[in-house]
């Protein structure tokens, strides 16, 4: 706790001479000059909940709220919550968390209503503008996912269970296949830290929690390399890395890599080993990801040559990478003169760092 700041006790000694008109001049100093966080606390703590019961009584019909969601997410791609918009008042566009939060919670609630097809809808229209609104602006936030309070893994798990559940595994692999594409994302949905942050899962773990046999697992996979199939892939002009995309390729492998490895534990070693070399392959990936995957599916394989040889070609590229420096001493394999440079600096540095620590 810094030094400079009261605790309760203190606090409360510090305010209780001041009469009602002071202490909301107080609240709005502190909301007015206050950062982005601080507002929202305060603008939640303004806006009572509603009683239980009440909630209850005005549930909304599905097709209510996925028009709803439509129209609130259809207003946030447009930028009308960001900008001066005509279509969102300035209230709307202060309190856009408790409409998202509300909506969310309608939509997810609807999911246990006899006909789930509305709610699976709007589930799925909040569950990609959350995924989209970690690097686009689409509100006055610095972390929107975190001030909405929504829990991306959280809400694809409900909703990937109850596709499951109401209409079978093969409409759910054709649906979730595609939305596990696009919604994965490897460090979460949240730009910091926070309860939300704490809570997040990768989509590939829920995933694999809900593939219990060899067959699942196999049709998954079947309908994970037709969703990539429909993946737009943008032309690339030469081969810069920069080159837009190559860029979504590569950022497409690193989001997936840990699905990737996961769906090499599970069809390494079976019959349908060789749909992991299609995923490998496939256009809509590119870069070192891909390069680690075929690390991994060699060795899986026992091909501990061709493992080496992938290993050498992924330091080419990444002489410092951690990852192609653990498989490297892992599978023994030769390093490139880069690498080897890069691996003798970071040991010296461990063994002085080892031999400063009883000093300190």
């Amino acid at each position: 706790m810094p030094a400079n700041r009261m605790n309760r006790e203190e606090f409360y000694a510090q305010i209780s001479p001041l009469d009602a008109e002071q202490l909301r001049k107080v609240l709005w100093t502190a909301y007015w000059r206050g950062g982005v966080q601080a507002r929202e606390r305060i603008e939640d703590a303004l806006t009572p909940e509603a009683p239980p019961k009440r909630k209850a009584v005005d549930k909304r019909e599905p097709d209510e709220v996925l028009a709803e969601v439509t129209e609130f997410v259809a207003l946030a791609r447009d930028g009308a919550y960001m900008y001066g918009d005509r279509r969102v008042t300035r209230a709307q566009r202060s309190k856009w968390r408790l409409t998202f939060r509300s909506l969310a919670t309608q939509a997810q609630s609807a999911l246990h209503d006899s006909d789930t097809g509305p709610a699976e809808q709007a589930m799925e229209q909040i569950i990609g503008l959350a995924c989209e609104m970690h690097t686009s602006d689409y509100f006055h936030s610095d972390d929107p996912v975190e001030a909405a309070r929504f829990v991306v893994s959280h809400a694809a798990a409900a909703l990937w269970l109850t596709v499951l559940n109401q209409h079978g595994f093969a409409e759910f692999a054709r649906r979730v296949a595609p939305q596990l594409i696009s919604w994965e994302s490897a460090y979460g949905w949240t730009r910091g830290d926070g309860k939300v942050a704490e809570n997040e899962r990768l989509l590939a773990d829920v995933l694999a929690s809900i593939l219990t046999t060899a067959q699942m697992w196999r049709e998954f996979a079947v309908a994970y390399l037709a969703a990539l199939d429909g993946v737009p892939v943008p032309s690339q002009r030469g081969h810069s890395w920069y080159s837009s995309g190559d860029y979504s390729c590569r950022e497409r492998a690193a989001n997936l890599g840990a699905w990737h490895e996961i769906l090499v534990d599970q069809l390494a070693g079976t019959a349908d080993a060789g749909l992991l070399d299609q995923v490998a392959d496939h256009r809509a990936f590119a870069g070192s990801e891909v390069t680690l995957l075929r690390v991994r599916i060699a060795r899986a394989a026992g091909d501990l040559v061709a493992a080496r040889k992938l290993v050498a070609e992924g330091l080419e590229e990444l002489p410092g990478s951690y990852e192609f420096l653990q498989l490297a001493g892992e599978l023994k394999a030769e390093l490139p003169p880069a690498a080897r440079k890069i691996a003798a600096e970071r040991a010296r540095a461990e063994a002085l760092i080892r031999g400063a620590a009883p000093h300190q």
